[in-house]
C-alpha cells in the first residue's frame, strides 16, 4: 500500500511516499481503507520532533490521526458487519491507504454525509464541541474568536452563532475575514494590526465576555485584553506555544482562564462522544467544517507547508481513495 512515511525527525521534505505491507487486523481492531485522512497543525510539530513526552513517537512512523474511509477487514472479536461500512476513525496514524485501529476508534458516518467531510470533524470537530461547552457561549453576548478561519476556528463560529451570541472573529487576510463573515460573524478584525484589540473592545462596546484563542503564544496573550472583566478565556493555540497570560491580573479582573491542552488530550469515551455529536451535527446541516485545501498523498509535504506559513483557509485534508 502507499502511506507516508517519516524516518528522521525535521522538515517537510521528510515526509516521504513509501510502500509499505498491506496492515493486518489483531484481535479487536479492524483495517480501514482510508478516502481522506485528516491534517492537523500537531502533525506539523510532532513531524518536527516537538511534544515528545506527550505524543511520543518511534521512528519511522507513519504520520496522521485518523480520517475517514470504509473498514475493509476485522480482526477476532470484531462484529463482521463491520466490513463495509463508512467510518470516521480517530487513532495514532493516517497517511496510509490502509491503517489499523481499534473497534473503539472508528465511529459509523451517517447516511448522506461525504467521507471528507466525516475527515474534517475527526479531530476540528472534537476540539470544537470541547471548547464550545467550556465556554458555553450564551445568547446576545460577544464572543471574539481568533483565527477565526482554522479548522477549529471555523467551527467554533458556526457553534458561537447557533448558540444566539455576536460573534467578532479575528484573522489575518481579508480572505479568512470574508470567510468568517459568510459563516456568521457579526464583525471582524485583522489580527495583524497593532490597534486590533482596541477595535475589539470598541465594537463589542467594552470587551467581549468570551474569548476562543485559537493562536496561542504571544498573540493569545495579548488577547487576554480584548476581553471585558469578569469574561471567560478559552485559549487551545499552539502555532508559537502556549498562550502565557497573567493569572494574578486575570484573577484581578475577573477573568477566569480555561487552559484544556494543559490537561491533554480528551480521553477515548469523551472524544468518541463529541465526535459523534459533530457528525450528527453535520448530518443535519447544522455544521459545516470548511475544506480549504486538498492534497494527494504524495503531496502531505506541501499541505504541512502551507499550515506552516499559515496560508490554507479552513481545513486541509489528503485525499486518497476519496470515491
Amino acid at each position: 500500500m502507499r502511506a507516508i512515511q517519516v524516518a528522521s525527525f525535521g522538515a517537510p521534505e521528510v515526509l516521504t511516499p513509501v510502500d509499505l505491507p498491506n496492515p493486518v487486523p489483531g484481535p479487536g481492531q479492524v483495517i480501514v481503507g482510508m478516502a481522506a485522512a485528516d491534517v492537523i497543525f500537531l502533525d506539523t510539530l510532532l513531524r518536527g520532533g516537538w511534544g515528545q513526552d506527550f505524543f511520543p513517537r518511534t521512528l519511522p512512523y507513519v504520520p496522521g490521526g485518523g480520517g475517514a474511509g470504509k473498514v475493509l477487514a476485522v480482526g477476532d472479536g470484531v462484529d463482521p458487519a463491520w466490513v463495509g461500512r463508512r467510518v470516521a476513525v480517530r487513532t495514532g496514524t493516517g497517511y496510509a491507504e490502509q491503517i489499523v485501529a481499534g473497534e473503539e476508534e472508528v465511529m459509523p458516518i451517517p447516511d448522506g454525509l461525504a467521507a471528507a467531510t466525516a475527515a474534517a470533524l475527526v479531530h476540528d470537530g472534537v476540539t470544537a464541541l470541547s471548547l464550545h461547552r467550556l465556554g458555553a457561549p450564551q445568547r446576545g453576548e460577544w464572543v471574539l474568536v481568533s483565527a477565526a478561519a482554522g479548522g477549529a476556528g471555523a467551527l467554533l463560529v458556526q457553534l458561537a452563532v447557533d448558540a444566539g451570541a455576536r460573534v467578532m472573529a479575528a484573522a489575518s487576510s481579508d480572505a479568512k475575514l470574508s470567510l468568517a463573515r459568510k459563516l456568521g460573524a457579526e464583525a471582524v478584525v485583522d489580527y495583524t494590526r497593532a490597534d486590533w484589540i482596541e477595535q475589539v473592545r470598541e465594537a463589542t462596546g467594552g470587551g467581549a465576555a468570551l474569548v476562543y484563542d485559537g493562536a496561542g503564544g504571544a498573540l493569545g496573550t495579548a488577547t487576554v485584553d480584548a476581553l471585558a472583566d469578569g469574561g471567560r478565556f478559552v485559549t487551545y493555540g499552539t502555532a508559537d506555544g502556549f498562550a502565557a497570560p497573567d493569572r494574578e491580573s486575570a484573577a484581578h479582573r475577573g477573568i477566569r482562564l480555561h487552559m484544556p491542552l494543559m490537561d491533554g488530550p480528551p480521553n477515548q469515551k469523551t472524544a468518541r462522544a463529541l465526535l459523534g455529536s459533530a457528525l450528527e451535527r453535520a448530518a443535519q446541516g447544522r455544521l459545516r467544517p470548511v475544506i480549504g485545501a486538498t492534497y494527494p498523498l504524495e503531496q502531505a509535504a506541501e499541505a504541512h507547508r502551507s499550515l506552516a506559513a499559515r496560508t490554507t483557509v479552513g481545513k486541509s485534508l489528503l485525499l486518497i481513495n476519496d470515491k
